[in-house]
C-alpha cells in the first residue's frame, strides 16, 4: 500500500488597515503570510476594551498601563496582559517569549515578542516600542 504525504500550509491573508491602494489592481492591498499575523498582533495590542463596536471584550487596555510608572512591576503586568491578549484573540500564533523592558527616562516600554505561527517551525521575533501619545 502506498503512503502519500502532503505538506499542507495555510497562507494567511489580511487587509491592509491603512487602506493603501494597489497601483495596478486599484484595490486595497493585502498582507500575506507572516506579515498578516504580525500586523494582526500589533493591532490587537493597540486596541483597548470597548473600542470595537460589536465586540466590546476585544482588546486588553495596554494603553492604560502606559500611564503607570515605567518600572518592573508594570512591565510584568504588561507581559501577562500581552500573553493573555494574543492567546485569546489570535489563534494563528502561539507565544514562546515576551520580554517587556521599562525605559523610565523616556517613560515608555520596549517589547520583545517571539511567537510561532501555526504549522511553522521557525519562530518570528518582533520588537517595538510602547509609549504614551499624550
Amino acid at each position: 500500500m502506498a503512503t502519500v504525504f502532503t505538506n499542507v500550509t495555510r497562507d494567511f491573508k489580511d487587509l491592509d488597515l491603512n487602506m493603501n491602494i494597489h497601483p495596478v489592481r486599484k484595490d486595497v492591498n493585502k498582507h500575506v503570510g507572516d506579515l498578516a499575523v504580525i500586523n494582526s498582533i500589533k493591532n490587537i495590542l493597540s486596541t483597548n476594551k470597548n473600542e470595537r463596536l460589536f465586540n466590546p471584550s476585544f482588546g486588553g487596555n495596554i494603553r492604560a498601563l502606559l500611564f503607570e510608572n515605567a518600572d518592573n512591576l508594570t512591565a510584568i503586568r504588561m507581559e501577562k496582559q500581552i500573553v493573555n491578549m494574543v492567546e485569546n484573540f489570535e489563534p494563528r500564533a502561539s507565544i514562546s517569549k515576551v520580554v517587556v523592558t521599562p525605559e523610565p527616562d523616556i517613560n515608555s516600554f520596549k517589547v520583545y515578542l517571539e511567537f510561532f505561527i501555526v504549522n511553522r517551525t521557525d519562530p518570528i521575533a518582533i520588537t517595538f516600542q510602547l509609549e504614551r501619545t499624550r
